[in-house]
């Protein structure tokens, strides 16, 4: 890349066709709300889980990322 190429600017210091390492603190909100969500679902609270999907969606987080097993 050119120096001044808007490519370059706009992520500087990550090479091109790599992708980003997984964000350690997203990693570890989407385990909370999985556990968590997990433990409402075994006491069948409908409403923590409305709670925690409310959550996710402030934190920028897909219910499918919790919800889902693994």
């Amino acid at each position: 890349m050119v120096p001044g190429d808007s490519r370059a600017d706009a992520h500087p210091g990550r090479s091109e066709g790599l992708t980003p390492s997984p964000d350690p603190r997203r990693q570890a909100l989407v385990e909370s709300l999985r556990s968590r969500f997990l433990s409402a679902d075994e006491r069948g609270d409908a409403e923590a889980k409305q709670a925690l999907f409310k959550e996710a969606v402030y934190l920028g987080i897909q219910p499918d990322e919790f919800t889902r097993g693994g």
